[in-house]
């Protein structure tokens, strides 16, 4: 009786199968590298934070100056001049959750080092190399905020 009953109700259609919604679009993407779509959508998300955190330091009066620096040695997300006329250096991070550390505890001596290089090729670029100079660090820890000023500094960092 119970397998009558069983055979006798319709069964829901599987999510992959024939004509649905993922299904077309599995079949869209075939040939597509996932990790692109990864990169893309991690880019997005680095973009909104990066966006929050010039936001954030507007606020505390500090003057934009220049977004998303590539250099040989890497990259600087955002560059802005002090009320005092240092220029900072400013490194965004984000995580969700505290796990691993944490947004501040990412940033390592390998990190830091890459900042320092690409500040130096920065300031060579720029030639602005006689006004002074400071590493800061805009954490965001879930929703939480966390502006650390002067984190680190080039003399402490082997390049």
């Amino acid at each position: 009786m119970k397998r009558k009953m069983r055979a006798a109700k319709a069964r829901v259609p599987l999510c992959h199968a024939p004509g649905s919604a993922l299904s077309a679009a599995v079949k869209r993407t075939a040939g597509a590298d996932n990790l692109l779509g990864r990169v893309a959508s991690k880019r997005v998300v680095g973009a909104a934070f990066e966006a929050r955190a010039l936001d954030f330091l507007r606020r505390q009066r500090l003057r934009f100056v220049a977004r998303n620096v590539v250099c040989r040695g890497g990259e600087i997300d955002l560059v802005m001049r002090d009320c005092d006329g240092a220029l900072v250096f400013v490194e965004v991070r984000a995580r969700a959750a505290g796990r691993f550390g944490g947004a501040l505890a990412s940033i390592g001596a390998h990190k830091q080092a890459r900042l320092v290089r690409a500040a130096l090729e920065f300031l060579v670029r720029c030639g602005d190399g006689a006004s002074p100079c400071r590493f800061d660090v805009i954490a965001f820890d879930g929703v939480h905020v966390v502006w650390l000023r002067d984190a680190f500094r080039a003399d402490d960092v082997y390049v």
